[in-house]
């Protein structure tokens, strides 16, 4: 009659020492689709109807000058014919001599990149800041 002394084959359990990511991958799936549900939302606003006031704007933004190179490697300010030498001169008067106003540069797909890019030094030598390039939108498939 032997006696165990101790617990009978009972063996002591050690506390389990892997994380258990699957509830955490869960509940951020969840806040992923709540704020991809919620944040178009979030951008649209409220529809409110504004007082009216006789205050100018605070940015008084102005309608952007255009110049077109054609495929011929004419230059055009707007609508009118320009030399590459008045360029300068006539985006300064059209400005009003606002060396921050917005310059739009449209250059026919057929020119060399090159002509696009002497227009383009020409206008910022001549003190412009915010000269642009301009590019056709695509057509939306709904149309």
């Amino acid at each position: 009659m032997a006696m165990s002394s101790g617990g009978s084959g009972r063996r002591r359990r050690r506390p389990m020492a892997d994380i258990n990511v699957t509830p955490m991958v869960d509940v951020m799936l969840v806040l992923l689709i709540i704020f991809m549900v919620t944040s178009p939302m979030m951008t649209s606003g409220v529809n409110v109807d504004l007082p009216k006031t006789d205050a100018r704007p605070v940015n008084s933004d102005t309608k952007p000058i255009t110049v077109s190179i054609k495929a011929d490697g004419s230059l055009f300010l707007g609508d009118a014919p320009v030399t590459a030498d008045q360029l300068v001169a006539q985006l300064k008067a059209a400005a009003n001599n606002d060396s921050e106003h917005r310059i739009f540069v449209r250059g026919d797909a057929h020119i060399d990149y090159g002509q696009v890019m002497q227009v383009m030094g020409q206008i910022t030598a001549g003190g412009f800041t915010h000269v642009a390039l301009l590019a056709q939108q695509p057509a939306s498939s709904g149309q």
